[in-house]
């Protein structure tokens, strides 16, 4: 059963946060996608996954020679030539509820301090569980992510 999971950014940016759900997606051997709202996001976020640990980098990749054996694929389309099981979806980007379906997993993020990517992510919520599909709101409170709603079939 396909989950989704929507993470409110409040008390840390993207670039924070990214990084380690990307680390527990390849730490589970899962493959990833990360869609970008704006083709702007995509180089900087592949600067940020080379960069962000001084232990090591995330293994990714972006349009080009062999997409298909990137880990982790970063673009602002609608391509995952590396048959990812989660999707990230990222500065407004979004994902029709057939193609949410047939993931593993998809991780939408949004900006709390922005209100029309609050208002998307209500949006998207409320289409995510009248599919039935499993949608779980995280939000941060004291550094920590905690469970605050879930909705939509349990597995």
């Amino acid at each position: 059963m396909a989950e989704v999971l929507f993470y409110h950014l409040t008390g840390s940016p993207l670039e924070a946060t990214l990084p380690g759900l990307l680390e527990r997606t390849l730490e589970r051997g899962w493959r990833a996608v990360v869609r970008c709202g704006v083709a702007e996001r995509v180089p900087a976020l592949d600067g940020l996954l080379w960069s962000y640990s001084e232990a090591g980098f995330l293994p990714h990749g972006t349009e080009g020679p062999h997409a298909e054996r990137q880990p982790v694929y970063l673009t602002a389309g609608a391509e995952m030539p590396n048959g990812a099981e989660v999707l990230f979806l990222v500065d407004g980007a979004q994902a029709a509820t057939e193609e949410i379906s047939a993931l593993t997993r998809t991780v939408l993020l949004f900006d709390g301090a922005d209100g029309g990517a609050v208002a998307r992510a209500r949006e998207d919520w409320k289409r995510v569980a009248g599919a039935g599909l499993q949608a779980t709101y995280w939000a941060q409170e004291d550094g920590r992510w905690l469970r605050k709603a879930s909705s939509g079939a349990q597995g």
